[in-house]
């Protein structure tokens, strides 16, 4: 029975302290980490902190979003703008670096902030909010860019916006006649389902093709609030993609790869991207080498239905796009290609036309 005591509302854990408090780190890591705090944000949501096994020093989940004293080694290949996004920001909030779609960063804020992050520089609580000048004038830019056929929201997490701003956001774009495509990248559902309320399903409701990227990196993530959340999200009739990191630690297996594919597709959500890690400072704790990559997927292929197969991309600095990495089945002998049968392992001539 209660003991009558009251009960205390989960809360995002955002310092050594709470970590520490909440047993998710050691007591004498919290001086390190409070150091750390200082340069990069912390939040653990409870959403989060519900799927995380304390008492697993290598769990997946915590690997994720619990700070460790490494991320303040920066190595030489490591960039403060991996992806180069400040080179093409043509006004603020917007970057434009491929001709016919673009970003918009609206705010900085995230429900969580992962240890692996690109934009772990510059992301944080302090929302980096765009004022509402500046968010109508990056608007007024996409207007003003016919070129631009899709529109990008991200950050920060574009549903950490209140129902009625990201609602203004949608409607804004949509009624752009040469903006066919509204995407948006988010952690929310699986990191803080409980933000897709009826409001935010419905301040998503457009004619225009609108497709929501949900990023989770392991199987786990996809716990039965989040599954609701997509549920919820897949019945206002937004488009439902995947992107995951290859995180060492986290999905560096061909069976974790497989689980994590498997639960996103069982929560209507096609696995879209694999990003090879973005060398942010800090991170080269999560890195694994591309052939690493490469194989593993390699492995895949065959055993997994081609919907839950995504493309495995670098994003490459100097702000030159996503290259696709692989892995390839296929190889030119003379005029000839010999392809590898994912099934039996065996090479299989395909002569080339007309021979």
């Amino acid at each position: 029975m209660p003991d009558g005591s009251p009960q205390l509302k989960p809360r995002t854990l955002r310092d050594a302290q709470s970590l520490a408090e909440a047993g998710l780190i050691p007591p004498e890591a919290q001086a390190g980490l409070a150091r750390l705090s200082a340069t990069y944000a912390i939040a653990v949501s409870p959403a989060v902190q519900a799927l995380i096994d304390p008492a697993d020093p290598a769990d997946p989940i915590a690997r994720q979003y619990i700070p460790d004293a490494a991320e303040l080694v920066t190595l030489p290949q490591e960039r403060s703008d991996p992806t180069s996004d400040a080179p093409f920001t043509p006004v603020k909030g917007v970057v434009h670096r491929y001709p016919d779609r673009a970003l918009l960063k609206p705010l900085l804020a995230c429900p969580v902030y992962c240890r692996f992050c690109f934009r772990r520089e510059v992301v944080g609580p302090d929302g980096g909010l765009l004022t509402a000048a500046e968010l109508e004038a990056a608007l007024d830019w996409f207007a003003g860019s016919p070129q631009v056929r899709e529109a990008i929201l991200t950050g920060g997490d574009p549903l950490m916006l209140s129902p009625r701003r990201l609602r203004h956001v949608v409607q804004r774009l949509s009624a752009m006649p040469h903006i066919d495509i509204i995407r948006l990248h988010s952690r929310v559902p699986v990191a803080a389902p409980e933000r897709i309320t009826p409001a935010l399903a419905e301040a998503l409701e457009t004619e225009k093709a609108l497709f929501l990227c949900v990023h989770a990196n392991h199987a786990r993530e996809f716990a039965a609030p989040a599954r609701a959340a997509l549920r919820r999200l897949a019945g206002a009739g937004v488009g439902l993609l995947g992107q995951s990191v290859l995180l060492r630690g986290v999905n560096d297996s061909p069976e974790a790869l497989e689980a994590l594919f498997r639960a996103m597709l069982a929560a209507r959500v096609k696995p879209y991207y694999l990003h090879q890690l973005d060398r942010a400072p800090g991170t080269a704790r999560f890195e694994v080498p591309i052939e690493e990559g490469r194989r593993i997927l390699r492995t895949l292929r065959g055993r997994l239905t081609g919907l839950a197969w995504p493309t495995y991309v670098l994003d490459l600095p100097g702000g030159a796009g996503k290259a696709p990495l692989g892995p390839d089945f296929a190889t030119a002998e003379g005029l000839d290609w010999m392809v590898e049968g994912p099934l039996d392992g065996l090479a299989h001539r395909h002569p080339a036309s007309g021979a």
